[in-house]
Order: C-alpha cells, then sequence, then structure tokens
C-alpha cells in the first residue's frame, strides 16, 4: 500500500493555558517535532493579553470573530474579522484582547512557534 500524501487533522493539541485563552495546534511541534510551520486556532476571552515579546518566527494571523490589538514596537494596530496582519520576525510586539467579546483568530507561524523562540518578557 502507498503512504497518503496528506494529513488531515482531527485531534489538533490543546495547549494548555492558566489565562482562558483557548489554543488548538492544528500542526506545529507539539503534533510533529520536525514541523516547520505551526498553524492554531485561538480564542482570547475578553480583557486577555500577553507580555511583550520578540519572536524568531514570522506569525501570519487572521482574525475570524471580534477585535484584537497589538503593539507592535511603538505601533497600536486593532484589528477586526476578517482582517489579517503579517508580523516579522524579530519585531518587539504584545497581543491582547482589551474589548468586551471574545476574539477568534487562526495564528500562522513561519518557522513553526516554540517557547524557545518566542522570547517573552518578564
Amino acid at each position: 500500500m502507498s503512504q497518503k500524501k496528506y494529513i488531515i487533522q482531527n485531534n489538533p493539541f490543546v495547549v494548555p493555558t492558566t489565562d482562558g485563552k483557548i489554543i488548538k495546534e492544528h500542526f506545529g511541534v507539539a503534533t510533529d517535532k520536525n514541523s516547520q510551520i505551526s498553524i492554531a486556532h485561538m480564542k482570547a476571552p475578553a480583557g486577555w493579553s500577553e507580555p511583550f515579546q520578540t519572536p524568531e518566527f514570522d506569525e501570519y494571523t487572521f482574525i475570524i470573530r471580534g477585535k484584537k490589538q497589538f503593539i507592535i514596537e511603538d505601533d497600536i494596530v486593532v484589528l477586526e474579522a476578517g482582517q489579517s496582519i503579517k508580523i516579522n520576525k524579530n519585531t518587539r510586539v504584545q497581543y491582547s484582547n482589551p474589548f468586551t467579546e471574545v476574539c477568534e483568530y487562526i495564528a500562522i507561524c513561519l518557522p513553526a512557534f516554540s517557547m524557545d523562540l518566542v522570547n517573552r518578557e518578564a
């Protein structure tokens, strides 16, 4: 039998969090240690935020529902449903949802997201 040349992901890895954010990694190092890319479906609750970070990967974000705030170096950017952004690697950024509704989005990182590459500030 020949091996299939595709993978259907029915059981994404649910990343444990302590801040109410739901992260379902469909492809990435949590599901395949050799993955070159990560694709995750996220839900950030109202009032959620992360510390500033300077990732060693490009991050693409597509907003499905709600709004998400990005502080990118000295710029404040707010995206709404239907909008997307690419943030280049080695850029200082902070992600948050200071709004009153959940923000649902897709995040794609290249190379794949890893805590070793995110460089979060204390």
